[in-house]
C-alpha cells in the first residue's frame, strides 16, 4: 500500500462525507475510524476532512490541482471498497499530472 503515501502529492484536499446515525453511512464510519490516523501521519499536510451531516449519502470527494474535483458515493461498499475508491482517486490525481 505504497500509495498511502503518496496522497498528498497526488491530491490537494480529501473530504469525506457520511451520515452520523444511518445504517448505509456505517461502513465509511468505521473506514474513518480506522484509517483517519494512518492516513494523516503519512500525509501530515495533506487536508483531510471529515464532514458529517444528518441524513446525507455517504461520500468521498477529491480535489486535485487547479481547482479539479472527483467525487464517489460510498453507499452500498464495504471498507475494502472505500479503501480501493480512495486509491483511485489517488491514481487519477497521479495521472493528471503526467
Amino acid at each position: 500500500m505504497a500509495w498511502r503515501n503518496q496522497l498528498s502529492r497526488n491530491l490537494k484536499e480529501l473530504r469525506i462525507l457520511f451520515c452520523q446515525t444511518s445504517p448505509a453511512s456505517a461502513p465509511a464510519r468505521s473506514f474513518v475510524e480506522k484509517n483517519y490516523k494512518d492516513l494523516k501521519t503519512l500525509n501530515p499536510k495533506l487536508p483531510i476532512l471529515i464532514r458529517e451531516c444528518r441524513g446525507i449519502e455517504p461520500q468521498m470527494w477529491a480535489r486535485y490541482d487547479m481547482g479539479v474535483e472527483k467525487g464517489i458515493r460510498l453507499e452500498g461498499l464495504s471498507e475494502p471498497q472505500i479503501l480501493k475508491a480512495l486509491e483511485d482517486l489517488a491514481k487519477a490525481g497521479a495521472s493528471t499530472k503526467a
